[in-house]
């Protein structure tokens, strides 16, 4: 059996150091473009975690057209974006599209600037992932290029925004979650997450909130955690936010699965049990909530259909662009687990 590859093997085949090789991975802005795209591009090529998904010749091989991939921070092998890039992939190669990812450092979101590897002259399309500020979002659909965004900014005017939209399905989906809690006794609930991240997290706080209103039960903030997304992943941050509530709710509906997991260890630090104590529920169905304990509940996604039905939209797009703009949500599911107790 084939051992697993590492990031030592990856800056092995380059002639790079670890740390260069880790950084460029993770996204570092120190790292020139040229360097993170070889370390990707070699990555993909030994099937590294994440990158496992992809196929290395059809984003190397010379093709009769370029679509551009976009983001701030490429998907980790925990995130549905990893498979969903696999999917995308795969079906845009087959119409004769060469993938080329390029990273948006916070220096040019915050200039407003494209990255230096980028030539609008040289794209076909181009598909936004993990990109949701509204400003530099406007930079992009104003390239007049046809454009799809997998997920957006939660500011988003749909009838303004000159692009094309995919999303899974993220409101019914957690009032299902929200429901299924209320109807069997849980009374006090409480949202983990920044509704304002984007547009999916935006939606499933308001599926929170119609199930709450259905059943009688006035929001109490101060059994939510809503702060702003960069918050939520710093080291004792979680513990801190939990121990300050004067009474915690009896359940959590968090804005996915990462959130969800960093608030049950958190909960764990601070002597409580889940579920005896506290139940918790995700979404993404990440590889993570199946081997968490107990395993958690959770919302799972199509992520290798929404690639397929994001290129689709996309090439649509690019044979005529004249259609009208699209906003399409993919069909989700909720999977319960133990974190929720007896819930079915």
């Amino acid at each position: 059996m084939r051992e697993k590859v590492t990031i030592q093997d990856i800056a092995n085949a380059l002639g790079i150091s670890r740390n260069t090789a880790s950084k460029a991975l993770n996204g570092n802005e120190k790292i020139p473009e040229a360097t993170r795209n070889k370390v990707i591009k070699k990555a993909i090529e030994l099937k590294y975690k994440q990158f496992a998904f992809m196929e290395s010749e059809p984003l190397l091989a010379k093709r009769s057209g370029n679509i551009a991939l976009l983001t701030e921070n490429f998907p980790n092998m925990y995130h549905f974006g990893s498979i969903l890039i696999s999917g995308l992939e795969k079906r845009i190669s087959a119409e004769g599209f060469n993938l080329s990812i390029h990273f948006v450092r916070d220096i040019e979101r915050k200039s407003l600037s494209l990255p230096n590897n980028f030539d609008p002259s040289n794209v076909d399309g181009i598909i936004c992932i993990e990109l949701f500020d509204l400003e530099y979002s406007k930079l992009i659909t104003g390239l007049n290029i046809p454009t799809i965004f997998i997920d957006c900014s939660a500011q988003v005017c749909y009838s303004e925004f000159g692009a094309d939209v995919l999303l899974m399905e993220n409101e019914h989906s957690t009032y299902q979650l929200a429901k299924k809690l209320i109807n069997n006794g849980y009374r006090s609930l409480g949202f983990i997450g920044d509704y304002n991240h984007c547009r999916s997290f935006n939606e499933r706080w308001v599926g929170f909130n119609r199930a709450l209103t259905e059943a009688g039960i006035p929001l109490n903030l101060s059994q939510c955690i809503l702060d702003e997304d960069r918050f939520f992943f710093q080291q004792g941050w979680m513990e801190e936010r939990l121990q300050k509530m004067t009474e915690l709710p009896v359940a959590f509906v968090c804005a996915n699965d990462a959130i969800a997991v960093g608030a049950m260890k958190a909960l764990k630090n601070c002597k409580i049990s889940i579920p005896d104590d506290i139940v918790i529920c995700g979404f993404d169905n990440s590889p993570e909530s199946e081997i968490v304990e107990p395993p958690l509940t959770t919302v799972w996604i199509y992520s290798n259909e929404m690639g397929i039905k994001a290129a689709e939209m996309l090439l649509s797009r690019i044979q005529d662009p004249n259609q009208p703009y699209q906003v399409s949500h993919v069909y989700t599911k909720p999977i319960y687990r133990e974190s929720t107790a007896h819930l079915k």
